[in-house]
C-alpha cells in the first residue's frame, strides 16, 4: 500500500493569483508575491510510478477578493511529464485509493451545496462522484482494501423553529458536532453508519485487518478542547462502539496504525504542557498510556510513515533546517536519509518500492516538488512553478547564530541581505517575528503577503527572522524556556539578536523596524511601547495588546493558560497587565500600523483596537493607523485582502524606517497599475 504522510490539499495559506504578464523586473515585488505558486502536498503511487501533487493557484487581487484554488496534477516518474489532472475546482485530501490504483480528492463544484469525494483514473478522463453525505466531509481515510471508507463531517443540530421575526446568535452554543462514520462498501447510495464516540473526531486512521478504526476525540468541538483535550478511542467497526482509550495527552497531529496492527505510533505532546505537538510516541491499540521514544531529541517532530512493523520513516525540523529518516518503535535504530540545512520540507510520501517524495521550498525558490535519491542522498526537484524567478536578483540568505544576554542559549535565525549589499554598509533592518510561539522559521523560502523577505532585500533592507526562545525544532525544553514569561526573555532574544547585527556593522541602530502576526504581532506591539526607543517603526499583525481582555475574548484561554502563561489571569492580574504592550503606552514612540482580520476569534480584533486607543490619546503625534479586513480571521486568506496588506506594510517601512523619520504624513496607497 502507498504510506502517505498526510492528505494533499489545503496545506498551504500562499496566495496566488493569475494576472497578465509582469514586465521583467530585476528583483522581488509584491506583485510577484501575488502571483506566487507553491506546491502544497505530494503522494505517490504504491508502484512509484505517480505521484499526485497538489498546486495552489492565484486569484487576482486587482480582479476580486477570492480564495486561492488548489489544483490537481500527475507526475509520470517514467516519462518524467507533469500533467494537470483536475484543474475545473478546487481539490483537497488527494490520495490514492489503496488497491484501486486510481485517485480520490474531496471538492465542491459550482452550485453544489457540500463537497463530496471524488475519483479519477490514473490514466485521465473525469473526476466521477463516488460519495457525498448530507453536510460537509472535513476527511476521509480509506480501509486496506478501498473497499471500506470512514469519515468525519461537522454537522450542526437543526433549530427549533421559533415565531421569532428576528434571529439571535448563541455564543459557543451553535457549534457544528463533529461527527464520524463508516460507509461500507462504498457506492453512491450507500447509508453511513455514526461511530458512538461521544464527542468530536478530528482524525480517522483505520486498522489492517479493516475491523477497527482509530479516531481521535475531543469533549467538544471547541478550538480549545481541539488543541488540548483529544484521546483516541478505538472503535469497533461492526458494532460501531469503543472497546479501548489511549491516555494521550495535550496536542495531537497524526494517528499511525503498524502494518501487523499491534501498535499505535502518535505525533503529538511529550506531555500535557508541551506548546507543540513534536514527540514521537507508541500507543497499544489496547488502550493505555502511551511511551514517547527518543525523548531527547534535539528537534521536532513533524509527522511519520510505517514502513514495516520494526521501521517508521519520519520528517523532523532539526533547528532551522529538515530530515528524513527512520527510527524503530522502541526508538533504537535511528538513521538519517537527508539532513537538509537548504531545504525547508513540509511533507512527504512513501512509495511500496522505497522511494521518497517530499515537498519543500528553499532560499532561492517556494515549495515545489522534488524526489529523493539514493547513494549520496542525492535530491531531485521535479516541479517548476514560478517562472518569473528566472532572471530576478536575490539578496543573499544566511543562518545566524547569537548568545542571548543571560547566557543561556544560543538563538538561531536567518538573516536576508539587501541585494547587491557590500560588506560594511549599515542598512535598514526589518525584524519579522514568528507566531506561537510554538513555532520557528527554517532555512527555507521566507517571502510572503505579510513576510518582507526578498521583497526587503529588494528595496535595500536586510531582513531579520530570528528563532526566540520557545521556538520549536530544537527539542521540549527550548520549547518549554518560555513558559511562564510572556512577553520576558523571549522577547529580549528578538533584541539581542538585532544588537548582534549591530555590532556586525549591518544593521543601522537608527533604523530598526519590526513586524509579526499573531504571537509575532504581540512583540511588534511590544518593541513599539516597551522596547520602543529601539524600534524606528513597527507593523502590528492579529497581535496581542492586553493579557487580561484577551483571556476574555480568544477561543484558546485553556491553551494559553496550560503550554504559555501557567497561571491564571485571576492569580496575579498585575503580572498579566505588566505584560501587555497597553501597560506602556505611554513609551511609545515608533509609527505603528496595525493591521487585523475583522471576524478574528483567535486574537479578538478588539485588541488592535486597544494598542490604537491607547496610543491616539496618550500619544496623538505618533503616527498611528488601524486597518481591518472584512472576512477574515486570525490571517488573511482572500488575494485582495493580501495585496492591500502586503502593499501598506512595505510601504509603511519605506515611509518611516527608510527614512528614519517619525514625523512624516501617514501615507495613501494607490494600487499600482
Amino acid at each position: 500500500m502507498t504510506r502517505n504522510l498526510v492528505y494533499l490539499g489545503l496545506m498551504s495559506t500562499t496566495l496566488l493569483a493569475s494576472f497578465s504578464p509582469i514586465a521583467a523586473v530585476a528583483q522581488v515585488t509584491p506583485a510577484h508575491i501575488a502571483k506566487m505558486k507553491t506546491v502544497t502536498g505530494s503522494m505517490i503511487a504504491e508502484n512509484g510510478n505517480y505521484i499526485a501533487y497538489t498546486l495552489s493557484d492565484p486569484a487576482d487581487p486587482k480582479k476580486g477578493n477570492a480564495l486561492s484554488q488548489v489544483h490537481l496534477y500527475l507526475y509520470h516518474t517514467g516519462s518524467s511529464q507533469s500533467l494537470a489532472y483536475h484543474t475545473s475546482s478546487s481539490v483537497s485530501q488527494v490520495t490514492f485509493r489503496p488497491a484501486k490504483g486510481t485517485l480520490t480528492f474531496l471538492s465542491k463544484r459550482d452550485k453544489e451545496g457540500t463537497n463530496a469525494i471524488y475519483e479519477i483514473s490514473v490514466n485521465g478522463g473525469e473526476a466521477k462522484k463516488i460519495y457525498a453525505h448530507t453536510a460537509n466531509i472535513q476527511s476521509y481515510t480509506w480501509s486496506k482494501d478501498g473497499n471500506s471508507l470512514a469519515f468525519i463531517s461537522a454537522e450542526k443540530e437543526e433549530q427549533p423553529k421559533t415565531t421569532l421575526t428576528y434571529s439571535p446568535i448563541f455564543f459557543e452554543e451553535e457549534l457544528a458536532s463533529r461527527n464520524a462514520y463508516i460507509v461500507n462498501p462504498v457506492s453512491p447510495s450507500a447509508t453511513a453508519q455514526k461511530l458512538d464516540i461521544n464527542g468530536s473526531a478530528y482524525m480517522m486512521e483505520w486498522a489492517p485487518n479493516g475491523n477497527q478504526v482509530a479516531v481521535s476525540v475531543a469533549p467538544t468541538s471547541s478550538v480549545d478542547d481541539s488543541y488540548m483535550a483529544q484521546k483516541i478511542k478505538i472503535v469497533n467497526t461492526r458494532t460501531a462502539k469503543v472497546e479501548a482509550v489511549i491516555d494521550n495527552e495535550g496536542k495531537l497531529g497524526q494517528i499511525a496504525w503498524s502494518p501487523d496492527g499491534q501498535s499505535i505510533a502518535l505525533v503529538g505532546a511529550f506531555d500535557l504542557h508541551d506548546p507543540t505537538d513534536g514527540s514521537l510516541l507508541i500507543a497499544s491499540p489496547q488502550g493505555g498510556k502511551p511511551k514517547v521514544i527518543d525523548a531527547q531529541y534535539q528537534g521536532k517532530y513533524e509527522s511519520i510513515i510505517w514502513k514495516d512493523a520494526r521501521n517508521i520513516h519520519f520528517l523532523a525540523s532539526e533547528g532551522t533546517g529538515s530530515a528524513l529518516g527512520t527510527i524503530q518503535p522502541d526508538g533504537q535504530d535511528k538513521k538519517y536519509l537527508n539532513r537538509s540545512s537548504d531545504h525547508h520540507i513540509t511533507s512527504f510520501s512513501l512509495s511500496d518500492n522505497n522511494k521518497i517524495t517530499f515537498t519543500a521550498n528553499t532560499a532561492a525558490h517556494p515549495s515545489e516538488l522534488f524526489l529523493l535519491g539514493s547513494g549520496k542522498q542525492a535530491t531531485t526537484q521535479l516541479t517548476q512553478s514560478n517562472e518569473w524567478l528566472k532572471g530576478l536578483k536575490l539578496g543573499k540568505q544566511e543562518v545566524i547564530r547569537y548568545k542571548a544576554r543571560d547566557g543561556r542559549y544560543d538563538i538561531e535565525g536567518m538573516l536576508i541581505y539587501p541585494v547587491d549589499y557590500k560588506e560594511g554598509t549599515r542598512v535598514p533592518l526589518i525584524t519579522v517575528v514568528h507566531g506561537g510561539p510554538e513555532s520557528h522559521y527554517s532555512n527555507g523560502w521566507l517571502t510572503a503577503y505579510s513576510m518582507p523577505g526578498q521583497m526587503g532585500a529588494a528595496g535595500g533592507y536586510a531582513v531579520f527572522y530570528p528563532n526566540y526562545r520557545g521556538s520549536t525544532g530544537r527539542g521540549v525544553d527550548f520549547t518549554y524556556s518560555s513558559q511562564s514569561d510572556l512577553a520576558g526573555k523571549e522577547f529580549d532574544d528578538i533584541v539581542d539578536g538585532v544588537d548582534y547585527l549591530i555590532e556586525k556593522g549591518i544593521a543601522d541602530k537608527d533604523r530598526i523596524g519590526v513586524t509579526g502576526g499573531s504571537y509575532g504581532g504581540y512583540a511588534s506591539a511590544w518593541m513599539s511601547t516597551y522596547y520602543s526607543n529601539r524600534f524606528a517603526a513597527a507593523v502590528m499583525f492579529v497581535g496581542i495588546s492586553n493579557n487580561i481582555s484577551k483571556f476574555g475574548t480568544s477561543d484558546i484561554p485553556s491553551e494559553m493558560f496550560l503550554v504559555h502563561s501557567k497561571k491564571r489571569i485571576w492569580d496575579d492580574w498585575q503580572w498579566q497587565l505588566e505584560r501587555s504592550p497597553i501597560y506602556y503606552a505611554d513609551r511609545a514612540q515608533t509609527p505603528i500600523l496595525i493591521m487585523h482580520g475583522a471576524e478574528d476569534p483567535r486574537v479578538h480584533p478588539a485588541q488592535s483596537m486597544e494598542l490604537y486607543r491607547h496610543l491616539k490619546v496618550r500619544k496623538p503625534e505618533l503616527p498611528v493607523r488601524l486597518v481591518y479586513y472584512p472576512g477574515e480571521g486570525h490571517g488573511n486568506a482572500r488575494s485582495g485582502s493580501r495585496y492591500d496588506y502586503n502593499l501598506r506594510m512595505m510601504q509603511w517601512f519605506d515611509t518611516y524606517l527608510k527614512t528614519g523619520n517619525a514625523k512624516a504624513k501617514i501615507p495613501n496607497l494607490d494600487l499600482p497599475e
